[in-house]
C-alpha cells in the first residue's frame, strides 16, 4: 500500500495505528496549502479494505450548496446514487450520515474524511455545533469508525479542534501536520517524475521554492533548473508568481497580520526575538492576538523558534523556515510589477543567478537547509546515538573596542563531553580555508571558549556542498566534514 507514497513514513506510521484500532478514533490532520494532506489521506485509506465516505468544503459556498454537496456524495457512497431529500440543516445533514454507516456492518471499518473542515463550517452554519452533538452523543461510541477532518487553514483547525474549548475539546484522539519533504523526499519525488538532477541541482531548487510536493509537480522534464526556477517564479503566468499572496489568504483569517510578520522576520537574517518583532511593527501584545499570529504561523510551518545557545535567560528567536516565501520576497516580489509589463523573461533569472547578490543569499537559504536537516548532520558525523543541543551563538562586546564579536552558524553540544562548531559556507567547488580565513575560525574559536567559559573540547566542523580543499589549515584545523550528499540521507 505504501508504495504509491514518497516519504511520510512517519506520517503512515500514524494514520496505520490509529487504522487498526478497533474503537472509534476523532483526528484532526493539518499543513500548509499544497503540502499533500489530501492526497496522503486518500490513497492511504482508499487503498484499505474499509468503507470510505469523503467530502470536500466549497470555498464561500451558500449553506444550501453545502448540504447538497454533503447529500450527493452520501448518495453515491452508501446509496448507489439514489435522490436523497437535502436536509435543512447540518443536524439532519448529520443523521443523514448516521444512518447511512448504519448500513455497513459493525466490524467493516469506516473511514469518513472531512477535506478543508473550514469551508464547511462558516459562522452562523451550524456545522461545528453539529459536529460535536453527533460525535459525543453517536459516532464516537460506534465500534471501527475513523472520523478524520482536514483543513489548510492553520488557525481555524487549532482554534476549532486541535485546542478547542467548547463541546470539541479534548474530543480529538490524534492530531498532527504534514510538513514540506526532506531533500532526501524531493529527490525521490523528482526521480519519480523522470527528473534526474545532481543533488546541488536539487539543493538550488529546494532554495527557491522547497518541498513541497504540488510546486515539485509543476517541473516540466525538458528545463535545467535556472530555467525551471525562471517558468515558475518569473514569468506572469508562472505558478508561483503570484502564489505568496494566494497562500497567506488562503490559510489564515485577516492574513494581514500574519504578512506583517513574515515581512519583518524576512529583513533579518539572524531572526528576531518577539519584543524586537513588536518593536518593528504595528502590533499590540495585548490581549494574546499576537502570540497567536506567531503560533499560526509556526504551526503552518512558515517560522521556527529557538533559543540561541548559551541564552536561556533571553527568550527565544523567531525565523522563517520557508524557503518559497524566504525566496519570493527577496527576488520575485522586488520586480514582480515590472516582470507583469514583460512579454517574456526567458532569461531572467539565468543572469541573477551568475549575481554576487544571489551568492551571497545561496549561502543563508543553504545555512537554513542544514539547520532543517539536522539530524542527517549528525548522522553524517556519527553522533546521532549521542545525546545533543542545538543551537547558534553570537557575542557582541557591545562598547568593548578591545573585543571582537562573532557569530557561530551552528553548535552541537553533545553529552559526551564534544561540542561541534560548524561553519556553513556554500559555493561550487572544494572549499578553500586560506591563511586569513583560518586565523578568523581560530579567533572565533578561543572568542566562543572565553565567553562561554566551556571546558569540552571544540570540534571545527564545516558543511559544505561539495568539501573542503585539503591544504595546511584545513589539516591543522578541520575535524569533522557535511557535504551535500549527507544532507540527503534519509
Amino acid at each position: 500500500m505504501t508504495d504509491i507514497f514518497i516519504g511520510r513514513k512517519e506520517e503512515i506510521a500514524r494514520l496505520k495505528e490509529i487504522y487498526d484500532r478497533t474503537t472509534a478514533d476523532f483526528v484532526a490532520i493539518y499543513g500548509r496549502r499544497r503540502v499533500g494532506k489530501t492526497y496522503l489521506i486518500r490513497n492511504f485509506f482508499k487503498k484499505s479494505t474499509c468503507s470510505y465516505f469523503e467530502v470536500t468544503g466549497l470555498k464561500d459556498g451558500a449553506l444550501h450548496q453545502q448540504l447538497k454537496l454533503f447529500t450527493e456524495n452520501i448518495a453515491t457512497v452508501f446509496y448507489n446514487n439514489l435522490p436523497l431529500q437535502v436536509p435543512k440543516d447540518w443536524l439532519e445533514a448529520f443523521q443523514l450520515l448516521e444512518r447511512a454507516i448504519d448500513t455497513i456492518g459493525q466490524n467493516i471499518k469506516k473511514v469518513i474524511f472531512i477535506d478543508e473542515i473550514p469551508w464547511f463550517a462558516t459562522p452562523k452554519s451550524g456545522f461545528i455545533q453539529a459536529l460535536d452533538y453527533y460525535w459525543n452523543t453517536k459516532l464516537s461510541s460506534r465500534k471501527n469508525l475513523k472520523l478524520i477532518v482536514c483543513g489548510s487553514a492553520a488557525s481555524w483547525m487549532l482554534d476549532n479542534l486541535v485546542y478547542a474549548k467548547g463541546g470539541l475539546h479534548n474530543r480529538l484522539t490524534a492530531s498532527f501536520p504534514i510538513r514540506p519533504f526532506t531533500l532526501h523526499e524531493t529527490e525521490e519525488y523528482l526521480i519519480k517524475k523522470g527528473i534526474y538532477f545532481t543533488k546541488e541541482q536539487i539543493a538550488e531548487l529546494y532554495m527557491s521554492i522547497g518541498g513541497i510536493p504540488h510546486y515539485l509537480n509543476q517541473i516540466p522534464k525538458e528545463l535545467s533548473v535556472p530555467q525551471i526556477i525562471n517558468k515558475l517564479c518569473f514569468q506572469k503566468d508562472g505558478f508561483l508568481f503570484n502564489e505568496f499572496t494566494i497562500l497567506f489568504s488562503s490559510l489564515f483569517d485577516n492574513s494581514e497580520t500574519h504578512n506583517e510578520i513574515i515581512r519583518i522576520l524576512a529583513s533579518v537574517k539572524q531572526g528576531l526575538s518577539r519584543e524586537d518583532i513588536l518593536k518593528k511593527s504595528k502590533l499590540s501584545s495585548s490581549g494574546g492576538m499576537f502570540k497567536k499570529r506567531l503560533d499560526e504561523l509556526e504551526e503552518a510551518g512558515f517560522i521556527v523558534n529557538f533559543t540561541p545557545y548559551g541564552y536561556l535567560n533571553k527568550g527565544t528567536v523567531f525565523k522563517i523556515n520557508d524557503e518559497y516565501v524566504l525566496f519570493y520576497l527577496k527576488w520575485i516580489e522586488p520586480v514582480s510589477k515590472r516582470l507583469r509589463l514583460s512579454i517574456k523573461n526567458e532569461s531572467y533569472w539565468e543572469s541573477k543567478m551568475a549575481s554576487q547578490s544571489w551568492k551571497s543569499w545561496a549561502g543563508y537559504a543553504f545555512e537554513s537547509i542544514c539547520i532543517k536537516h539536522i539530524e542527517q548532520i549528525k548522522y553524517a558525523l556519527g553522533i546521532n546515538a549521542i545525546s545533543s543541543e542545538i543551537g547558534s551563538w553570537r557575542y557582541n562586546p557591545g562598547n568593548n573596542q578591545e573585543q571582537k564579536g562573532c557569530q557561530i552558524d551552528l553548535l552541537i553540544d553533545r553529552a559526551d563531553g564534544i561540542i561541534n562548531l560548524c561553519e556553513i559556507k556554500f559555493q561550487q567547488g572544494p572549499f578553500k580555508i586560506s591563511k586569513s580565513y583560518a586565523n578568523e575560525l581560530r579567533q572565533k574559536i578561543v572568542i566562543y571558549k572565553m565567553v562561554s567559559k566551556t571546558r569540552k573540547t571544540i570540534f571545527l566542523t564545516m558543511l559544505t556542498p561539495e568539501g573542503v580543499y585539503k591544504n595546511e589549515h584545513s589539516k591543522n584545523l578541520v575535524i569533522g566534514e557535511v557535504v551535500i550528499n549527507d544532507l540527503f540521507a534519509k
